[in-house]
């Protein structure tokens, strides 16, 4: 069981006045600082230069779909809904491409878009029978706990067992329903609110994407519901030129969260979103979205979402030991989260479990007891930036084999490395290139 204090980090956490001291995570959980067994006792002394924040969680993605360029519409046009986006995407060369990786090979990629960018959480918005040997193959955690629709349109995709079937379900079991709603200006995409007071479907359980053709009244009865959004705005604009009225909803009182939507038409990861939707909110309103709420969206809010706030999404004792470690570049510790990049990311963990960090953290596998410098089973290292790092699985391995697959040397800007650089698998014994 791993049991180890990060020790002076300035503490970061929803809710809470920021304060430098210690973390204790023992097995999956945080704990009591004070609860330390001093003989099993590995300290880890940030020296008051790294942030310590609750790990980020992306309320939107499809975990096939990420693969690059974006495909969109021809230059100075926009779609009117997703429908002929679907069309232009199965005839791009991106598509034809993408088309010779497996699924797994997909999901792969997107459990380290997720890594690499400080998210541990993720919802993998497709079907339970395509996902559900998948999910937990991957580095980090992609909900299985859910519901959902593709949308509620008459020529949406018929995912899950029908619309209010599985939001009973999600009711039933206090899981989230999660949905497309109103991507689109078509009469059916902007009536969606309406379609679904009608079967008595708007409730706290919702969490719903997009929403970008909502008008005032819809932003009021989704407040008044309890219901949550996923706002993607990269994704928005690239297809729609249009986005969320996400000031209005702010002010409603929504529980607004921040998704990324497949990198098919959306940002990076959520390092990359949470930078673009700031620029966006002032470009649209001439004001700042504060970098304190854009904090709350990846975290707090993002958890209550996915009906997961006693488990993660803030660094309090109980919860989860997701937990990201961040360089110290800004005095302002929600600023420093706003504008962090992937190479600012010194340590990621997951449930108490160290998923990716620099070596001067090895120690935390003490444990396992390995030698200094040396890895635990199931890791290899990489090269990012000027920093050797550990990561959980072969990302390079699986970036090279890609590239065989693919063709030529592809670069996904959500992998912060090129996979030429030497790594060892514990599990094989072997060096590979």
């Amino acid at each position: 069981m791993f049991e180890y204090t990060l020790s002076n980090g300035v503490i970061v956490s929803p809710g809470k006045k920021t304060y430098t001291g210690n973390l204790r995570i023992k097995g999956d959980k945080i704990v009591s600082p004070d609860s330390c067994e001093k003989d099993k006792s590995v300290r880890i002394d940030l020296n008051k230069k790294s942030y310590v924040y609750p790990s980020l969680i992306n309320t939107h993605d499809h975990l096939q779909g990420n693969y690059r360029p974006p495909v969109g519409p021809k230059k100075g046009e926009f779609y009117l809904t997703w429908l002929p986006w679907d069309k232009d995407l199965k005839a791009s060369k991106t598509f034809q491409e993408r088309s010779k990786l497996t699924r797994e090979d997909l999901y792969a990629f997107s459990g380290y878009k997720c890594l690499f960018s400080g998210v541990t959480t993720v919802n993998d918005h497709f079907p339970h029978e395509i996902n559900k040997h998948l999910l937990p193959t991957l580095p980090i955690r992609a909900i299985q706990e859910y519901c959902l629709s593709h949308e509620t349109t008459s020529y949406d995709l018929k995912w899950g067992d029908g619309i209010e079937i599985e939001h009973k379900r999600a009711v039933k079991n206090k899981w989230p329903f999660i949905t497309h709603l109103c991507e689109g200006f078509d009469q059916e995409a902007m009536d969606s609110i309406d379609i679904l007071e009608k079967i008595n479907i708007l409730d706290k359980n919702c969490l719903f994407v997009h929403c970008i053709a909502f008008n005032d009244e819809d932003i009021k009865k989704v407040a008044k519901a309890g219901a949550s959004i996923s706002w993607c705005g990269h994704s928005n604009m690239f297809m729609f030129n249009v986005t969320a009225k996400i000031r209005k909803m702010i002010k409603a009182g929504v529980n607004v969260t921040i998704g990324t939507d497949s990198s098919a038409t959306g940002s990076a990861n959520l390092l990359a979103e949470m930078k673009y939707d700031r620029e966006l909110y002032r470009k649209l309103y001439g004001e700042d979205l504060c970098a304190k709420k854009i904090f709350e969206m990846v975290t707090v809010n993002a958890a209550k979402a996915f009906w997961m706030q006693d488990k993660i999404g803030a660094l309090n004792e109980g919860m989860l030991g997701d937990v990201l470690v961040l360089k110290a570049k800004h005095d302002d510790p929600h600023e420093n989260l706003v504008n962090a990049e992937m190479k600012d990311i010194e340590l990621l963990i997951l449930a108490g479990k160290p998923i990716y960090g620099e070596m001067r953290f090895l120690d935390v596998f003490n444990n396992a007891k390995i030698k200094q410098n040396d890895l635990p089973r199931g890791y290899t290292k990489i090269k990012v930036g000027n920093r050797t790092v550990f990561v959980l699985g072969d990302p390079a391995g699986l970036y090279n084999e890609a590239r065989i697959k693919i063709g030529f040397k592809k670069k996904l800007d959500y992998m912060p490395f090129e996979p030429d650089t030497k790594i060892t698998m514990k599990d094989s014994g072997k060096e590979e290139v």
